[in-house]
């Protein structure tokens, strides 16, 4: 039988990815401001939101975790994505493989403090269900509402890099299970 994941925090439900959530992943990824401190490069079309529903699947397959959807709990409506996952396609300032905490949200779900609630959650769930003994976070370095978010989260910033594969100035973050 899957294993189902579902998370309820006092707004939100966060739960598994599923390919149902298609038509909002591309609402999010093909808005050119959300992708604005993401190397702009918005998705043109539904397929390539399905290829990132797929890849995500199968880091539930291969690493049982990845990022999970935002469901906002009082419109039922899919808001963006949040959670863990372990990093292995990337070298980001030094690590080729850690578990990082992300999110990404429909842009009219921004400024309700959804990125912090989903990321506090998440945290939650890599230290005291993953036992995980750190985890990192990056965003790019002009994004000061998503640097505000992570230290809110408990995240300290570590250093500012430049990751040549995608030519982004970046900060980097880290935060200890205690």
């Amino acid at each position: 039988m899957e294993k189902v994941f579902h998370i309820e925090t006092e707004r939100l439900i966060l739960r598994d990815l599923r390919l149902t959530d298609l038509d909002g992943m591309f609402e999010l990824d093909s808005d050119p401001e959300v992708h604005k401190y993401l190397g702009n490069k918005p998705v043109k079309t539904k397929e390539e939101s399905r290829k990132i529903l797929e890849n995500v699947l199968n880091q539930y397959e291969e690493r049982s975790i990845g990022h999970w959807a935002v469901i906002e709990k009082s419109s039922g409506d899919f808001i963006g994505w949040s959670g863990i996952r372990l990093n292995t396609e990337y070298n980001m300032n030094g690590f080729s493989k850690y578990y990082d905490i992300g999110y990404r949200l429909i842009k009219r779900y921004w400024r309700k403090g959804y990125a912090t609630e989903s990321g506090k959650t998440a945290l939650d769930y890599a230290f005291n269900t993953m036992n995980l003994p750190e985890v990192y976070a990056t965003t790019e370095i002009k994004n000061q509402a998503s640097h505000n978010a992570l230290l809110k989260i408990g995240f300290s910033y570590v250093e500012a890099f430049y990751f040549e594969e995608e030519q982004l100035n970046l900060r980097w973050y880290k935060v200890e299970n205690s």
